[in-house]
């Protein structure tokens, strides 16, 4: 893995995020993009949108980007996330890893984790 900078659609994601741009977010994925978001898959545009006006935008989530890393055409994106979510039993400083795969300056895959610091 490699750092990078954040550039392109994923940069658009993120700032589409922090501004609470329901249009703009949705319009960086693929028609047939695929998300998997704390262990639920969703796919397809209509199924993610629906995903992004309850839990992203609703929740108001912002994300303050710590890492951006680039493995195998992978964007690795991590940040603090904060919002009016449920935080019941999470972290002070919620920080999610998530994996963008683009095509064709879409977001084809997303896959956002909450990971935990490996012993190796």
């Amino acid at each position: 893995m490699k750092k990078a900078k954040l550039t392109g659609v994923v940069e658009a994601y993120i700032r589409a995020v922090n501004a609470s741009d329901i249009n703009a977010l949705a319009g960086t994925f693929a028609e047939d993009a695929f998300v998997n978001d704390s262990r639920r898959e969703i796919v397809g545009i209509a199924s993610i949108r629906r995903w992004l006006e309850k839990e992203i935008i609703g929740d108001n989530i912002r994300i303050e980007v710590r890492e951006v890393l680039e493995h195998q055409g992978t964007t690795i994106v991590r940040g603090a996330y904060d919002g009016t979510y449920d935080k019941t039993n999470l972290p002070p400083e919620l920080i999610l890893t998530s994996y963008f795969d683009v095509v064709n300056d879409k977001i084809v895959r997303l896959i956002i984790i909450f990971n935990r610091t490996s012993p190796y």
